[in-house]
């Protein structure tokens, strides 16, 4: 797994470590420098040695988020090249999405939990490298390559349809201030069922399936790579 070199010390993983779970209970307005420097045992000038500001410590936690969403995906490509199957790797995505606290923060866009950051430059490059849709925009080709989706439909008319199926699905939910009009008990096998019925061919080949997973474990090891590498070089 990619690490962000420069925090491996342990006061400064126990600063990440408080910094998220306050933010996540108090949101981006309701803790200060000093707050996170009380819980993590350490001066507040330390904070400060590691990050320049509030801001660059929470984008930190965005990044690493982001990072161990792709890791996700990484390791079950690796373990089950079927994984690449647009009606298994779409579910996982969204759920990825919604399990990352911060990465569903900036799909959503959710200023209550990361203040400006939710629309910091730095934030929507992470969601246009390494979100649900910029991965599936990547991988759209590499599908129609090896012949996993269908190809009476243009590469733009698929592309549009995936993500609207993304957005739909993430924002149904990721909405927690109201109860949906419809409500299913396991909408991530919604989710396989409609992208097979729209989307996948019915019996797509064995090579093409082992093709697609190492052409796209590849895209995904460089997608993460650069972000790490943007990271580090942002940090010095």
């Amino acid at each position: 797994m990619v690490q962000l070199a420069e925090h491996k010390s342990a006061k400064a993983m126990r600063i990440l470590a408080v910094t998220r779970e306050l933010l996540l209970k108090r949101g981006f307005r309701g803790i200060t420098v000093a707050q996170i420097a009380e819980r993590a045992h350490v001066g507040k000038g330390t904070v400060y040695l590691y990050w320049d500001t509030k801001e660059d410590l929470f984008a930190e936690l965005v990044t690493r988020d982001f990072l161990a969403a792709v890791e996700d995906y990484i390791a079950a490509l690796e373990g089950d090249p079927e994984q690449i199957l647009p009606h298994r790797l779409l579910p996982r995505l969204i759920r990825a999405g919604l399990d990352y606290p911060f990465v569903r923060a900036i799909q959503a866009g959710d200023v209550d939990t990361l203040g400006l950051l939710a629309e910091h430059p730095s934030s929507r490059k992470w969601l246009a490298v390494l979100g649900p849709d910029a991965l599936l925009t990547a991988v759209l080709p590499v599908w129609r390559t090896h012949g996993l989706v269908r190809q009476d439909w243009d590469l733009d008319a698929q592309a549009y349809m995936v993500r609207a199926l993304v957005d739909g699905f993430f924002g149904l939910a990721a909405n927690t201030t109201a109860a949906p009009a419809v409500a299913v008990e396991k909408p991530d096998e919604v989710l396989a069922a409609t992208v097979r019925a729209v989307l996948e061919v019915a019996d797509p080949p064995s090579a093409g399936i082992a093709a697609a997973a190492r052409a796209t474990l590849q895209l995904m090891v460089k997608s993460r790579d650069i972000a790490a590498a943007a990271q580090s070089s942002a940090r010095n």
